[in-house]
């Protein structure tokens, strides 16, 4: 779905404009996206495989629920709009915890989209059972749980077992630091 979104400058900084996701992706505007890390008081972590009907990183496994903020939509309205529409999960924004801000730089598609992303990484307690969630058909292809044990596992040969995205091991030993904390 191709959705208005505001473009920030290369700081974060708010610039006033706004754009079509494909848009910024095709010229390389800056923009903000939410990741929401959900874990269980039992020390593990909802991972999220991406739909095959992605164009980046198909079917590889990544956070529990990201997605891109509209034009106008808070950090938090964000997170809370795609966890029920990526999940079928309903939070309160309370349960959220805001984590950290990362800038993602990269392109993809031999260049024809170029995603500057600053990443507003969230964490939440996730007390839903897993059977529960309702997996977005375009967007999820699977979840699961994992513990923070085999998640360091299989982050640490993320290079030869296709699980992860490898490239982003710094950002996933940082968010399973902050979830450590919380246990």
């Amino acid at each position: 779905m191709d959705e208005y979104i505001d473009i920030v400058t290369s700081k974060g900084e708010p610039t006033g404009k706004s754009a079509l996701k494909s848009e910024a992706h095709k010229n390389g505007w800056y923009h903000n996206t939410i990741h929401l890390w959900l874990y269980t008081t039992g020390g593990d972590i909802l991972l999220q495989q991406r739909s095959h009907k992605k164009l980046i990183y198909p079917l590889l496994w990544d956070v529990s629920v990201a997605g891109h903020i509209d034009t106008g939509e808070t950090f938090i309205e964000a997170a809370l709009r795609e966890t029920e529409e990526e999940i079928g999960l309903q939070l309160q924004p309370k349960s959220l915890q805001k984590i950290g801000i990362r800038l993602y730089e990269s392109s993809y598609k031999d260049d024809t989209i170029q995603d500057n992303e600053f990443h507003q990484i969230y964490i939440a307690e996730l007390n839903t059972q897993l059977n529960q969630l309702i997996p977005q058909e375009d967007e999820v292809e699977a979840l699961k749980l994992v513990s923070i044990d085999l998640f360091k596992d299989l982050l640490k040969n993320s290079k030869t077992n296709n699980h992860f995205i490898a490239t982003n091991s710094s950002y996933y030993t940082f968010v399973l630091e902050a979830i450590k904390k919380r246990l």
